[in-house]
């Protein structure tokens, strides 16, 4: 038992009452992917902040809480598009917990008159959000110019610079399926692909030489 609400002092007896009902409230947490369903675009996470068990004897345990299934991915998705990752076991995510229950939007989407139970701001409820890290994760050599898609070891990146330039850095190679068009120039080691020339040319079966 809390020895504050034993004293005779109304304005703390409140406080412990507010502060008992709020430590029944969700808001969000981080977690850590402990399985992936990419066809249902859900994952199972444990969070990674520990609760407290006090014993009869006033020791304390701290423990996990239980796993969250079924807890939906959101991926950054508008008009038809979707920008897509391969979650995988031990990412780091922060889950948002809905303040009602989300389990008939979830399952038939679409509006809902009412929820199927009335719970509110519950483990239940959560939705993922990759991309939080802690300090041991954080994502080395970060841009403080230009927007970039890239692995994390940034070896590999799409990026766009403020004035509106487009890079693209790929040591395996780029592979390109279907037609590729181009309305402008193409330059492939300081080469033009449209517009140069070739040397040593004469007529006759001889090849040309390299393109200048």
């Amino acid at each position: 038992m809390d020895r504050r609400g034993l004293l005779n002092d109304a304005e703390e007896g409140l406080r412990v009452a507010f502060d008992g009902r709020q430590s029944t409230v969700w808001t969000a947490m981080p977690a850590i992917v402990q399985s992936v369903n990419l066809s249902a675009m859900t994952v199972v996470v444990q969070t990674t902040i520990q609760g407290i068990v006090n014993a009869q004897d006033n020791t304390q345990t701290f423990v996990n809480l239980p796993p969250l299934v079924d807890v939906p991915i959101c991926f950054p998705s508008a008009g038809g598009f979707t920008i897509t990752m391969p979650i995988a076991v031990g990412d780091e995510v922060l889950v948002v917990f809905a303040s009602r229950c989300i389990d008939a939007w979830w399952q038939s989407g679409g509006f809902q008159n009412q929820p199927i139970e009335f719970r509110m701001h519950d483990l239940s409820d959560g939705f993922a959000l990759p991309g939080p890290r802690s300090l041991p994760r954080v994502v080395p050599t970060i841009s403080s110019t230009d927007l970039e898609i890239r692995n994390d070891a940034g070896t590999s990146y799409i990026a766009i610079t403020a004035d509106g330039h487009i890079k693209l850095v790929s040591p395996q190679g780029v592979t390109v399926t279907g037609n590729l068009n181009v309305s402008g120039t193409i330059i492939g080691g300081g080469i033009s692909l449209t517009t140069h020339v070739h040397g040593g040319v004469s007529t006759g079966t001889g090849d040309t030489g390299g393109p200048i």
